[in-house]
């Protein structure tokens, strides 16, 4: 499975940005897939995640309100759009993908800046 993201950039606070991660390979064996984010210093952390099945959703709830997951299951492509930015949303953002109960594979990041 390979996954590559696109639509990071540099956005003032209160903007909007769309990300995109187009999945290729092996996708039948996805059964979630999910963005996850990681500022300066900081952890990796889970913001949504959309399963393959029923499209079910979770967010982080610093996110709730304000980011919108998404999939089109034609192009393979996942999205999350991102409302009201706030400067403590900068970091790079990356895609994922779940096999069973792993997260095992991954993008290689876009970035996401929010000034204030």
């Amino acid at each position: 499975v390979q996954l590559v993201e696109s639509g990071g950039g540099l956005v003032q606070a209160g903007g909007s940005l769309r990300l995109s991660c187009a999945a290729s390979g092996s996708t039948f064996s996805i059964n979630a897939m999910g963005w996850y984010r990681q500022a300066p210093g900081k952890q990796r952390e889970l913001v949504a995640r959309i399963t393959s099945g029923s499209g079910s959703t979770n967010y982080a709830d610093s996110v709730k309100g304000r980011f919108t997951i998404s999939r089109d299951n034609a192009k393979n492509t996942m999205y999350l759009q991102m409302n009201s930015l706030k400067p403590e949303d900068t970091a790079v953002y990356y895609c994922g993908a779940r096999i069973l109960t792993n997260w095992r594979y991954w993008g290689q990041g876009t970035q996401v800046t929010v000034s204030s």
